[in-house]
């Protein structure tokens, strides 16, 4: 297969996935918060979520998923309560830079299950996955090579659009290293974390 069969796919997934929305507003606060590797790491959890649901779609499990629907909300709220406790901590953090720097939830399999849960929980990625996706890919003729194609695409578009918003983020912590500063950064990033998970629990 040629690369250009993945060309639809790509642009309407990166369309998606450059809209902020709950996991690059989560993304975005992890990295004001905890630097560029935590963040990177939560990125790769926002990246297996995606693949998960992308595999379901493929599977033609999507209406397994809405039968249990159930499990799904479970997920999404715990999703949303991890970004909240994420913005309690920020939120709290003090103005030391050392303090900051090695805060709570940085580890790097805490941030991969966060983001990956943030994902599973989050309606927009539903959305594409189950509605817009069969749009631009014929699942019905999905081979292992196609779907092969289909997960490196996910994994290089995404990556594409997440690692620009964290890295911009974490240069900006960079830069403000004074300690009122660094309040004001903790705060915004318990803010964007706040607005993310209000946004996962209130959207249908």
């Amino acid at each position: 297969m040629s690369p250009i069969d993945f060309v639809p796919y790509a642009i309407a997934l990166a369309i998606a996935a450059a809209i902020p929305g709950p996991g690059i507003a989560a993304a975005v606060g992890k990295a004001l918060g905890s630097g560029f590797r935590p963040a990177l790491w939560f990125g790769t959890g926002l990246v297996l979520g995606d693949l998960t649901y992308l595999t379901l779609a493929v599977l033609g499990l999507a209406a397994v998923a809405a039968a249990f629907s159930g499990i799904f909300i479970i997920v999404k709220v715990l999703g949303a309560a991890y970004l909240a406790y994420l913005a309690w901590s920020f939120w709290r953090a003090g103005i030391d830079p050392e303090k900051v720097k090695s805060g709570k939830g940085s580890g790097a399999w805490a941030s991969v299950l966060g983001g990956y849960s943030v994902t599973l929980g989050n309606p927009k990625t539903i959305i594409f996955y189950m509605a817009l996706l069969p749009t631009v890919v014929d699942l019905q003729a999905v081979t292992l090579e196609r779907f092969l194609g289909l997960v490196v695409t996910t994994i290089v578009v995404l990556y594409l659009v997440v690692v620009p918003y964290v890295a911009l983020a974490a240069k900006a912590r960079d830069f403000l290293r004074n300690p009122r500063a660094l309040k004001a950064l903790n705060r915004g990033a318990a803010g964007a974390m706040a607005g993310a998970a209000a946004y996962i629990v209130l959207k249908p």
